[in-house]
């Protein structure tokens, strides 16, 4: 069973644009004052605020494909991919995630578990046959959910 869908995370884009309304006024305010002698720390800032953005707006989306091997996940023009064979995953249900998870990709060593989200508190709990649990965020939880479980059932056939 085929799986395709692109959640968007609208905080996420907002606070991007209002990173690079700061970053603009900063470089703005620095281009009316007099120039000074060390042009390489101006070509730094620039870099660093440049870096900054492309960071953030890598996390305004993520998208999940299920295919006939894989679950791929990937954050917004695809900085950051994974895939997890089907034939690995033992069980998938709809969870909801605490407030203070976050977004992003997120660390958990007291529950060893990674979460993968971009808004919302919604996601599917898949756990792996070597003992991994990752959390995938998606406004979708039910449609992905009988998704995976469909596409596990295959492979346990």
């Amino acid at each position: 069973m085929k799986y395709n869908h692109t959640q968007i995370g609208y905080l996420m884009i907002a606070i991007t644009l209002a990173v690079l309304v700061l970053f603009a006024h900063a470089q703005i305010q620095a281009r009316a004052e007099p120039p000074s002698v060390d042009s390489g720390s101006n070509f730094a800032i620039t870099a660093i605020m440049a870096l900054t953005i492309f960071v953030l707006s890598s996390f305004c989306s993520l998208q999940v494909i299920i295919d006939d091997q894989y679950l791929k996940i990937k954050f917004g023009f695809g900085i950051y991919k994974k895939k997890f064979l089907l034939s690995g995953i033992v069980s998938a249900k709809t969870v909801k995630n605490k407030w203070y998870y976050g977004w992003g990709i997120r660390g958990w060593l007291c529950t060893n578990m990674i979460i993968y989200n971009v808004s919302g508190f919604d996601a599917v709990e898949i756990k792996l046959k070597n003992g991994k649990t990752y959390r995938i965020g998606t406004d979708e939880s039910n449609k992905l959910e009988q998704t995976i479980l469909h596409s596990i059932k295959i492979w346990l056939k």
